[in-house]
């Protein structure tokens, strides 16, 4: 009879689990390409179809990993639930316009100052404590951010970073309302999010005049950006996160930050600023520093999803 020590059946989980959180990042790292590659949708209708097809998926996925309902587990976890579910809604709706409007590296950059306000919020809202290191890194972050937007002088430049930023609020949100309602399952608050985008987007498109019905093209991608993008990274980043602490989880994050800007460049020869790769680097400092600086550090109770537009 072979004996499996626990010491190398853990190094095994945690090396699938790196695999699972890094091909997560992967897949995560493809929706500036996908949002670039549509051609006529915009915000509100690439939100409809990405929330169904993501919505679908995730009721499927949940019922077989859990054999209940999606819903009886928001019933279960209550408010806190609803409110993430909200704070992701409008973290999808800046996050596409944001790639809409700016480039996908000043996009995707921004979009990783979501674990520092994460931090903040946790700080007043939860009284959590914030590390000496990890106030350093929000101020150098801030920096960073200051650089890449002070290129930014066309109107539609600016409201494209700011945009960024507000869907990274969004996320940072949603970690909040998780910590607060102790809930290990992110997995039932984003099912939800995509019902709440796809009532929000429908009642838009339809006051607003937009097509419902979009081109063959256009809805094959956002859908597949709902099932394969959205639905499969959530997959794998629940999966690999659970035998991670929190410090890799940051570093195996930044796939998406770093791999975001190489895809549009490789395929659609999309090259951003120099204030962009400038205050990017200052940015991406920062975020190394503090998962460095916490690499003993346990990860928190429950989960905390980065950046998915």
């Amino acid at each position: 009879m072979t004996v499996v020590s626990p010491l190398s059946h853990s190094v095994g989980v945690s090396k699938y689990g790196v695999l699972f959180v890094f091909a997560a990042g992967v897949l995560w790292s493809t929706v500036g390409l996908g949002i670039r590659l549509i051609e006529d949708a915009v915000v509100w209708q690439i939100l409809l179809y990405r929330s169904i097809s993501m919505s679908l998926f995730l009721y499927v996925v949940i019922r077989l990993r859990s054999g209940e309902s999606p819903f009886t587990q928001i019933r279960r976890t209550g408010f806190s639930t609803v409110i993430a579910g909200l704070a992701l809604v409008a973290a999808y709706s800046g996050g596409i316009y944001a790639i809409q409007n700016t480039s996908v590296a000043n996009a995707l950059l921004l979009f990783a100052t979501a674990p520092f306000m994460a931090a903040v919020l946790g700080w007043l809202v939860l009284r959590e404590p914030v590390r000496v290191a990890t106030w350093i890194a929000i101020g150098i972050a801030l920096c960073g951010i200051a650089i890449m937007v002070a290129d930014k002088s066309d109107g539609i430049a600016l409201k494209g970073s700011l945009a960024a930023l507000g869907s990274a609020l969004g996320f940072a949100v949603f970690t909040v309302a998780l910590r607060w309602g102790r809930t290990k399952e992110m997995l039932p608050s984003v099912f939800l999010s995509g019902l709440f985008a796809f009532v929000l987007t429908f009642l838009i498109c339809y006051f607003m005049g937009l097509p419902l019905v979009l081109s063959a093209y256009d809805g094959s991608v956002a859908t597949g950006m709902g099932i394969f993008q959205i639905g499969a990274g959530l997959i794998l980043y629940t999966l690999g996160s659970r035998s991670l602490p929190a410090a890799e989880l940051v570093l195996l994050s930044l796939a998406e930050v770093l791999l975001g800007p190489l895809w549009v460049w490789l395929f659609l020869d999309e090259t951003a600023s120099v204030n962009t790769l400038f205050g990017g680097v200052v940015l991406l400092a920062a975020i190394l520093g503090n998962a460095l600086s916490g690499k003993r550090r346990k990860p928190p109770p429950n989960t905390s999803l980065t950046e998915i537009v």
